[in-house]
């Protein structure tokens, strides 16, 4: 069974300073930041910027042993990961996870901007951190 995703939700971009980030977005590409949150649960906080439909969301850490942490140690600031907005998400990860597709999240998680989300495993998806969303009435 194939996975239609309906478009690009956003692409993550990992930054060590938050700040310095949303100065080179606003400043060197003209674009405006239209929200900052802290997601908590996911020791980050984030900042979005629309670019026609598809959003880009920088991502800082706010604890050493978070993901993005872990993630601008090894490999430095930059494109963390790629988002693909779907519906129904618990369906399409027990159909990917069925065609042998590695699952970080079995089940959806909160994440930013109030969406459901779930990471699939970079070693299954040709080395791209990938993340599948749903707004929360489409499940």
């Amino acid at each position: 069974m194939i996975m239609i995703p309906n478009y690009i939700e956003h692409i993550g971009i990992a930054v060590k300073n938050l700040d310095e980030g949303i100065a080179y977005y606003e400043k060197v590409l003209g674009l405006k930041c239209y929200s900052i949150e802290e997601v908590k649960e996911q020791k980050v906080k984030t900042a979005f910027f629309k670019v026609g439909q598809t959003k880009l969301e920088l991502l800082e850490a706010t604890s050493e042993d978070s993901p993005i942490a872990k993630f601008i140690a090894k490999k430095g600031e930059g494109v963390h990961h790629i988002a693909f907005a779907v519906d129904g998400l618990q369906d399409k990860l027990k159909k990917v996870e069925t065609n042998g597709v590695k699952l970080i999240d079995k089940e959806p998680r909160k994440g930013a901007e109030g969406l459901n989300i779930a990471f699939l495993h970079p070693k299954s998806t040709l080395g791209v951190l990938t993340e599948l969303c749903e707004e929360p009435d489409n499940q």
